[in-house]
C-alpha cells in the first residue's frame, strides 16, 4: 500500500472536496480559506496531510486526485407505480440487485423501515458478509415494528444510527438514499416498505457518480455526533 502523502491525501479526500480546495488555492485564497470546503471535522486532519505534500506541488496534486476520483454521471429513474403504470426507466422494487452487487460498502438512510421491504432481507445478507462495511441511519419515532433495536440484530455487524433531539426539539430522518460502494447512490422518495416498493407513487433516480456519493455519504458523517445516536445490537 502506498503511505506516501500524496496517497494518503488522495485517500482521504473527495474528489468534490480536492477540486473545491485546488479552485480556491488557484484562485489565490488562503489554505485556511480553501479548507472551508471541507466538514470542521476533517480541516485539521486535511490540513496535516496537505503540509506533508507541500505547498509547491499541492494544485497539482488535488488536480490529479479530482481527476483521479472523477467519472462521466449515468443518471436512471426509478418508478413506483399503482398498476404497473411505469414504463420508462427501472422499478423501485428491482433495488435489491444494487445492494446484493455491493462490493465493499452499503450506507443508507431512511424514514421508515418495515420488514415487507424486500430490502430487509437484502441488507441483511449484505451485512454478514466479512468484506462488507455498513452504515443506517433511522429515524427514532417513525421505527416502531421493527425498532432500531431490531433492525441493528438483524443488520448486525453493521453499525446502526438513530436520531435524537437537537437543541431540545426531535430530529425526523426524512433523507432517503443508498449508497453502494461509494458510487452508486440511489436518492428516492420511498421508504423501506412494501407499499413504497410496489404500490405507491415513488419516484427515485440512480445516479453513477463517486464524487457526489462521497460527498453525500461524508455530510452524513459530519452530521452523527450532533442528530443521531448509535443503536447497539444485543449479542
Amino acid at each position: 500500500m502506498d503511505s506516501s502523502p500524496e496517497a494518503l491525501l488522495g485517500e482521504f479526500l473527495t474528489g468534490t472536496e480536492a477540486k473545491q480546495i485546488a479552485d480556491r488555492l488557484a484562485d489565490g485564497e488562503t489554505l485556511t480559506a480553501a479548507l472551508r470546503v471541507v466538514a470542521a471535522s476533517r480541516r485539521l486532519q486535511t490540513r496535516s496531510l496537505i503540509s506533508a505534500v507541500g505547498r509547491d506541488v499541492l494544485i497539482g496534486v488535488l488536480r490529479a486526485i479530482e481527476g483521479a476520483r472523477s467519472a462521466r454521471t449515468a443518471v436512471d429513474p426509478l418508478w413506483t407505480m399503482p398498476g404497473h403504470l411505469a414504463r420508462n426507466g427501472r422499478l423501485t422494487s428491482s433495488v435489491t440487485y444494487l445492494v446484493e452487487s455491493a462490493r465493499h460498502s452499503v450506507v443508507c438512510s431512511t424514514f421508515n423501515f418495515q420488514r415487507s421491504s424486500s430490502l430487509w432481507a437484502a441488507l441483511g445478507a449484505a451485512a454478514r458478509r466479512p468484506e462488507i462495511t455498513m452504515r443506517v441511519y433511522m429515524d427514532t419515532k417513525a421505527a416502531s415494528s421493527p425498532t432500531p433495536d431490531e433492525v441493528a440484530a438483524q443488520l448486525r455487524p453493521a453499525v446502526v444510527l438513530r436520531t435524537v433531539a437537537f437543541d431540545r426539539r426531535p430530529v425526523r430522518n426524512h433523507s432517503k438514499f443508498i449508497s453502494v460502494d461509494h458510487r452508486f447512490l440511489l436518492v428516492t422518495s420511498a421508504n423501506f416498505s412494501w407499499s413504497a416498493e410496489n404500490t405507491n407513487l415513488e419516484l427515485g433516480v440512480l445516479i453513477d457518480n463517486r464524487n457526489l456519493a462521497e460527498a453525500v455519504e461524508s455530510q452524513m458523517r459530519e452530521a452523527e455526533n450532533q442528530v443521531f445516536e448509535r443503536v447497539w445490537s444485543v449479542q
